[in-house]
């Protein structure tokens, strides 16, 4: 009687090329090897980690911002900018120094008009929070809110609204584009409410840009959560001048 070999299987991934330490400190397996052989865990397990509970919520930087640079318009023609070089220099700051900023859960809060540059300079803190391999969350508060709407609908297996709240909420970098354009409702109050405050109490960061002035923006989300953004953002930035689109 003849016998065929048992295949064997192996660990999920044994195959697969094993993944660069994004810290360049263990061999990419998550642990570092120490005295007698005593394992410790590296300091990427923990982002690792994070990135598969961040899993659900939008993270790609848009395709209109893939290129943005300090030194790329139309950003970099803000630094040549009076109106805008203060700004410029306080984002360029917070973007070299990003995982510092990130791990004191500093935020940024960028205010100005239509076209002044608000979004390219919170997607580049996007972008580099990205780069530095840390979890970012990317909306428009008129997304947002529709995305957590949805949630409410949500059947057995789809991601529920406290799944996808402590998703939003655990994020290195919670981005919110367009602050106070949606219309004001007590359902809207409290949903931003809720995730302001529980970023604020777990000190992580947000950047948010907004049209609209500190008294006015108050007037819109309620001053709680005004109160609550100054703490995590410092003073709003405002961006002055004309609508830059009108100059491409």
């Amino acid at each position: 009687m003849s016998f065929s070999p048992r295949p064997v299987r192996l660990a999920r991934g044994a195959d697969e090329p094993q993944q660069a330490c994004p810290i360049g400190v263990c061999d990419g397996s998550g642990w570092i090897l120490g005295p007698e052989d005593v394992a410790r865990p590296c300091e990427c397990r923990e982002r690792r980690l994070a990135r598969r509970r961040a899993r659900g919520v939008a993270s790609a930087i848009p395709r209109k911002y893939r290129g943005v640079s300090l030194d790329r318009p139309p950003i970099s023609d803000m630094e040549r900018d009076p109106r805008r070089a203060p700004v410029y220099k306080a984002v360029k700051g917070y973007v070299e120094g990003i995982e510092e900023r990130l791990d004191e859960g500093e935020g940024l809060w960028l205010m100005g008009d239509v076209g002044t540059g608000k979004t390219s300079l919170a997607m580049l803190v996007s972008k580099a929070a990205v780069e530095a391999g840390r979890t970012v969350a990317i909306y428009s508060l008129p997304r947002l809110l529709s995305r957590i709407r949805r949630t409410y609908d949500a059947e057995a297996g789809e991601q529920s609204y406290l799944e996808f709240f402590e998703r939003l909420t655990e994020v290195d970098l919670l981005h919110i584009d367009d602050l106070g354009a949606e219309k004001r409702s007590d359902w809207v109050l409290e949903q931003l409410y809720a995730i302001v405050n529980e970023r604020y109490e777990s000190q992580r960061s947000v950047v948010v840009t907004t049209n609209l002035d500190q008294a006015p923006l108050e007037e819109q989300i309620g001053p709680r959560t005004v109160s609550r953004l100054v703490e995590i953002c410092n003073d709003p930035l405002p961006l002055y001048g004309d609508d830059m689109r009108y100059a491409v």
